[in-house]
């Protein structure tokens, strides 16, 4: 039984390679088609917000010497490359599914229209949101949490690779770092935590928007949260 009736789910661009350090790794794609399948199978709403760090990092560009808005464009076209094997990995799955982009692509996606992506949600539809706001200098962290808003989303469930919640400080740095079970939006921004960053907490903190932080590689980790199943650590505004 599921505890939401609608969600948003925010993969990483590393989430898609599979432990590699570049591109798209199929199997690991299918294995999160099929995650995606059994959430929308139990009646949940699936709207999914993807990254682009597989692909092309912004940061790292703009260090080399690009043009901050320049590289954020190019990051925005990496989750479009994303966007469309995540679309075809759920069809292959037999979920009907519609991917909108912040900025213009049409003979690929549809251009993002929030009356429209809410009706493909209510007819049953996976939508699948790309190239983060259409923003530079805005993150697809902050695209997850806006995303989500808009929608209606009951959660924005926000997937982490090897790392299962949120801990004081980083666990793969500091082995006393304590996991962090339950937690408010303003004490993960007053202590500086990695949740997502800042622009996109304060978001949910204002709409009181709960956020599930979870190990996509945990087993059945979407489904089970999805279900309201204890898993990984809640942001919430209580």
């Amino acid at each position: 039984m599921a505890r939401y009736k609608r969600v948003l789910l925010k993969l990483s661009g590393e989430s898609f390679s599979g432990g590699a350090t570049f591109g798209i790794n199929t199997a690991t794609l299918t294995k999160i088609a099929k995650q995606i399948k059994k959430v929308m199978q139990m009646g949940v709403g699936v709207g999914v917000v993807v990254g682009g760090g597989n692909i092309w990092r912004g940061a790292e560009a703009e260090h080399k010497g690009m043009e901050r808005v320049t590289a954020d464009y190019a990051g925005m076209l990496a989750t479009v490359l994303n966007a469309l094997a995540l679309q075809d990995a759920l069809e292959k799955e037999g979920i009907d599914t519609r991917t909108q982009t912040a900025i213009n692509i049409e003979q690929v996606a549809e251009p993002y229209i929030r009356r429209r992506a809410i009706r493909h949600l209510e007819k049953g539809r996976a939508v699948i949101f790309a190239a983060g706001t259409g923003n530079p200098y805005m993150t697809t962290d902050t695209a997850a949490a806006l995303r989500a808003v808009e929608i209606g989303a009951d959660v924005l469930l926000m997937t982490k690779n090897n790392v299962d919640g949120i801990y004081s400080a980083d666990p793969h740095k500091n082995p006393r770092a304590k996991k962090l079970d339950k937690i408010t939006h303003l004490e993960a921004l007053n202590l500086r935590l990695q949740v997502m960053d800042a622009t996109a907490l304060s978001l949910c903190l204002e709409n009181r928007l709960p956020i599930i932080v979870f190990d996509l590689q945990a087993r059945e980790s979407i489904e089970r949260a999805a279900s309201g199943e204890p898993i990984g650590s809640l942001v919430s505004s209580e």
